[in-house]
């Protein structure tokens, strides 16, 4: 770990290892919010932190800037908590063990949390500086961006003062993103009483582990396996053939993830239990060569457990089992203009019971909102049909491309006398903070960019060393040359 903080940039690293000692797991902001408070006031700065947590910190322009136009510099304090199962890891205890590994910096079974520290480390680099010219800057860091970015949606109208805006949360160096998707969250319950196991059924354990998972919105287009999905394929045989019954299901952990793991206890007649296990067996055989090429490490197994307290109810089971079976999930469509770009897609994130009730979580994203409304509603007919109560919230708009921005003309113009060549303008289909800000801050002029980031929401997280140095001598060019106040 030391190895990290000998990296170049050297202050960037240093603050993102003090970042990763910091447990700092969507939901709970008080001690990275503390931590960024005690930074800001050490230094002599103005610091704020609002009603519901975000951290506000001002710092002069350097001689010379003082007629440039103020800049904020945007990140999320929050990370997503993943972890591989069978890791002893308490995300809101125990720090990150990220280290060095070749050209990369990734986390031992866990989330790095590059998604979103490095943004927040070069802010605090800059905040830190003696000798980087810049303009009057506002350091923003927001809460809980990765569960529903209720940071951005309670920031107060007149709490900002900057005219650009430069979120740091993109994931791919040598790109500027002008636009991305809006969001909306399916919640799906059933509510139930368990009945009585079957005299003489034998209980199974089935395990689907091994899945790649990743971000939903940057990785949906990858077409990787979602673990609900699969399983529910093999339950619904199951059940229909085997006289399984389903007694406990836990699929998926976060609602921006895709799936990497999902586990169901079934009961089966005793003599039906080898028939049961060379089913689950099959199915193995089965998804590995569907997805060759895509996951190269899908385990799928069945090993005898206790026999469960009781079962879902057959009807309820039956509902269950259509109703995430017939679930659109992944890519709905993609932008006739930009046919790299997905613009619509659903996540069945979560297929969770805990004996009372069965809860299934979806995040349908699109960067058309009459396209997002249609698939939200395809979702929620599709519970609805099977029984389910459904209903819709956590609606977040997208942010609409300017491509007549000054900020972007600005920095294409930096990239380009910097590294000779031009940088990629995108939209990203993931829930970037700039649409929900751009409500109380109409006229802002945003971007975002951000260093090379691989499997952000996973385990396999991992920040591209090289890529980090080139981001920031962008941004540290970019603050030079950022435009004359009006």
């Amino acid at each position: 770990m030391n190895d990290i903080k000998k990296l170049q940039p050297t202050a960037l690293w240093q603050h993102f290892f003090s970042l990763t000692q910091i447990p700092r797991p969507s939901g709970k902001k008080e001690l990275i919010g503390k931590f960024l408070e005690d930074f800001g006031r050490s230094l002599g700065l103005e610091t704020i932190k609002d009603e519901i947590g975000n951290i506000l910190v001002r710092k002069p322009a350097t001689k010379g800037m003082e007629n440039r136009k103020a800049v904020v510099l945007q990140a999320h304090m929050d990370m997503v908590p993943q972890k591989n199962s069978g890791i002893q890891h308490d995300f809101e205890t125990d720090p990150i063990l990220a280290y060095v590994e070749g050209e990369w910096v990734t986390a031992k079974d866990t989330t790095l949390g590059a998604d979103n520290g490095i943004g927040v480390a070069a802010a605090m680099a800059i905040l830190e500086s003696t000798d980087i010219p810049h303009p009057d800057i506002e350091m923003f860091i927001t809460v809980d961006e990765e569960t529903g970015m209720h940071g951005a949606f309670g920031l107060q109208p007149d709490f900002l003062r900057g005219e650009i805006l430069i979120n740091m949360d993109s994931e791919d160096e040598g790109e500027l993103y002008v636009g991305c998707a809006g969001g909306i969250d399916a919640n799906i319950e059933y509510a139930y009483r368990e009945v009585a196991v079957p005299d003489g059924d034998v209980a199974l354990k089935i395990s689907l582990t091994g899945l790649k998972g990743g971000h939903s919105g940057v990785d949906i287009h990858l077409q990787r396996a979602n673990a609900n999905k699969l399983m529910f394929r093999l339950l619904k045989e199951a059940v229909s053939e085997y006289e399984a019954r389903l007694a406990s299901i836990d699929g998926g952990s976060l609602r921006n993830a895709i799936p990497r793991e999902a586990f169901a206890v079934v009961t089966v007649p005793k003599d039906g239990m080898e028939d049961m296990k060379n089913l689950v067996a099959n199915f193995e055989i089965l998804f590995k060569e569907e997805y060759e090429g895509v996951e190269d490490n899908i385990r799928l197994n069945a090993e005898i457990t206790d026999i469960p307290s009781g079962l879902i109810p057959e009807e309820i089971q039956d509902d269950l089992i259509n109703g995430v079976t017939a679930c659109p999930n992944g890519v709905f469509r993609i932008i006739p203009e930009l046919p790299s770009v997905v613009e619509t897609s659903n996540n069945l994130a979560i297929v969770k019971s805990d004996g009372k009730r069965i809860d299934c979580k979806c995040l349908i994203r699109s960067s058309v909102e009459s396209r997002k409304q249609e698939l939200a509603s395809m979702v929620v007919s599709t519970f609805a049909l099977a029984g389910a109560r459904v209903e819709l919230g956590g609606d977040y708009p997208g942010w609409k491309p300017n491509l007549q921005s000054p900020i972007l003309k600005e920095m294409t113009k930096v990239y380009e006398d910097k590294y000779g060549k031009t940088p990629k303008i995108m939209i990203i289909h993931a829930g970037l903070e700039c649409g929900i800000l751009g409500i109380n801050y109409p006229a802002m002029d945003m971007i975002s960019f951000g260093p090379t980031i691989r499997y952000p929401h996973s385990p396999d997280e991992k920040v591209h060393i090289e890529s980090v140095q080139r981001f920031w001598d962008y941004l540290v060019a970019t603050l030079a040359n950022i435009p004359q106040k009006a």
